[in-house]
């Protein structure tokens, strides 16, 4: 079960390293077990499942066990609460942008007025 009180921080350093970007993405598509996760890395499995494993600790995939096999699939939650971190930042520099473009503006006309 995800974590809902992971930090935003913590679900963009999950994707800071290429292999766990690369699962996500190819996760997004649909869900697949580990061991066709795993395929196409040139890594022992143990430490492919740390990769996992982090994905799993910041929200941004779940697993599930049948029998002898653990398939994997993206937790939308996590694409949410991204987009919603993203949004704000985006209003906070979009804020900032307006102040300074006000500021250079006024900086402008008080030079021509001299």
């Amino acid at each position: 079960m995800p974590k809902q009180s992971v930090a935003p921080e913590a679900l963009f350093c999950a994707l800071g390293d290429p292999t766990r970007l690369a699962v996500i993405s190819r996760l997004c598509r649909k869900p697949e077990t580990v061991t066709s996760l795993a395929a196409p890395f040139k890594m022992a499995l143990p430490s492919f499942m740390q990769h996992l494993q982090v994905l799993e600790d910041s929200g941004w995939i779940r697993s599930k066990k049948e029998g002898r096999v653990r398939t994997c699939e993206i937790n939308p939650e996590a694409l949410g609460r991204a987009g919603l971190w993203l949004s704000r930042q985006r209003g906070l520099w979009e804020a900032r942008m307006d102040r300074m473009d006000a500021y250079l503006l006024k900086l402008k006309s008080e030079e021509k007025q001299r």
